[in-house]
């Protein structure tokens, strides 16, 4: 597996657990345990990718701003949910911070997928690709089992 797809893959579990929070409501069980588990995918997401994978392509000169877009973006996403855990779940703001972090994350992935693998794939080689995946999905382990 190349790098790409096993971040897509990361990715798509984002995109879902996000899609059903915003469906859910109240102070329920089941919207602390996806929001939980929201948490620690896009945490852990962060801290693989920037290791894994951002810190590669600041080594190569055409990737150089857009790395830097991608980690201000995760530190974005990190303030919402700061946000969203200091907000009483059974708010109505509450929902509406989630959306903003639905938003956010949604913009983030597609600025990724859409233009940003693109140009880390001209830049990398088969083989880096390969071994950054190894590496990301060791580090996503690692840091899931911590949380």
């Amino acid at each position: 597996m190349k790098i790409f797809e096993a971040l897509r893959q990361d990715h798509e579990k984002q995109r879902l657990l996000l899609k059903i929070l915003a469906e859910t409501s109240g102070d329920t069980e089941a919207r602390r345990e996806y929001y939980q588990e929201l948490k620690d995918q896009l945490e852990s997401h962060a801290v693989a990718e920037e290791r894994h994978f951002y810190t590669h392509l600041l080594e190569k000169d055409g990737a150089v701003d857009l790395t830097r877009h991608g980690i201000a973006e995760h530190h974005e996403i990190d303030e919402l949910i700061s946000t969203l855990d200091s907000t009483e779940m059974s708010s109505p703001a509450w929902l509406h911070y989630l959306k903003s972090l639905k938003e956010k994350v949604e913009h983030h992935l597609a600025d990724e997928e859409q233009e940003f693998f693109q140009i880390a794939g001209s830049l990398l080689n088969d083989k880096q690709k390969v071994d950054l995946a190894d590496g990301y999905q060791k580090e996503m382990k690692k840091e899931l089992e911590s949380a």
